[in-house]
């Protein structure tokens, strides 16, 4: 007989608003405590201490447009936050500050949130929408400098991506970009030369939301379908499908490998989280605490 779904080990109330991102920071020693900041429909960006369960600090830059893309850059105490406003905030969050000290304008009034890669001490890659409806300008922080504009060929029209992460096969090597798109494509795209390396058809909808293991070089993606699709990546740079997941509700918001590549995680508009075996994609448990649309998920493995 199966055993029920868990309880949640705690519930963080307070956000006022519907939360549409979520990043852990939990790799500081003692006497550092886990965070986790969220971003909110509202503007919000809340930042949580998990060792007392309460809000340390609240922080509005975004004009009260929804924030949906935050990421600790050098530490805890520097934020990446992405907002309905078409602005890429940079946080300086030391000593108890709270002060916007750089920005990005994105020039897209998309949804689609940003990705970061560390290629170096000091240094690293953010891929975002950019200006036309189908690129996506990757820029080198904290210099800002473009680094490369990817526009699909004018006979390919996948239309506007919708999830964008940036990954390298080993630190200092080529950086490579997964993109979602409109037409529910994955494309593959080779940053030093800005060019196509594979595209696969992998759903019939927009695609959602992906993730990507680079030591197993496979990925998931989800979309407004009842379809989640686990794709590989080849020794010639060709995706492939390995294996599809059938869900009784259709969409899923957002999809999340946990750092062990144990773990998938995903985020459904049906208000149920899905826990998966990664290797296998094994149906582990179904959360079903939440009563509206889950818009997002985070994982953090810390032995």
């Amino acid at each position: 007989m199966a055993l029920p779904p868990p309880d949640p080990q705690f519930v963080l109330r307070g956000t006022s608003a519907e939360v549409h991102t979520l990043h852990f920071y939990c790799r500081g020693q003692e006497p550092d405590y886990p965070i986790l900041f969220s971003g909110s429909s509202n503007g919000l960006i809340h930042v949580w201490n998990l060792k007392t369960r309460r809000v340390d600090t609240i922080l509005d830059g975004h004009g009260g447009k929804s924030v949906y893309w935050v990421e600790a850059i050098n530490g805890r105490d520097r934020l990446l936050s992405q907002g309905r406003n078409q602005q890429i905030c940079l946080w300086d969050l030391a000593e108890g500050r709270n002060t916007v000290t750089d920005s990005v304008f994105t020039e897209n009034v998309g949804f689609c949130k940003s990705s970061l890669l560390k290629v170096a001490q000091g240094h690293w890659l953010m891929a975002m929408p950019g200006k036309d409806l189908d690129e996506v300008q990757v820029l080198e922080l904290p210099s800002k400098t473009s680094v490369c504009t990817l526009k699909p060929e004018a006979d390919a029209k996948p239309g506007m991506p919708m999830c964008l992460k940036l990954w390298q096969p080993d630190f200092g090597s080529c950086p490579f970009l997964l993109a979602g798109y409109e037409d529910g494509s994955v494309i593959l795209w080779n940053l030093s030369g800005g060019k196509i390396l594979s595209r696969l058809a992998c759903h019939q909808e927009p695609v959602m939301s992906l993730d990507f293991d680079s030591e197993k070089t496979k990925g998931v993606s989800g979309s407004s379908e009842e379809v989640l699709t686990v794709w590989s990546l080849d020794e010639q740079q060709n995706l492939k499908v390995q294996k599809t997941h059938k869900l009784v509700n259709a969409g899923i918001a957002d999809v999340a490998i946990r750092q062990d590549k144990k773990i998938l995680a995903t985020a459904g508009w049906d208000h149920r989280i899905r826990i998966f075996g990664w290797k296998k994609l094994k149906p582990l448990a179904i959360l079903d605490y939440h009563t509206a649309t889950v818009h997002c998920c985070s994982s953090n493995y810390r032995t």
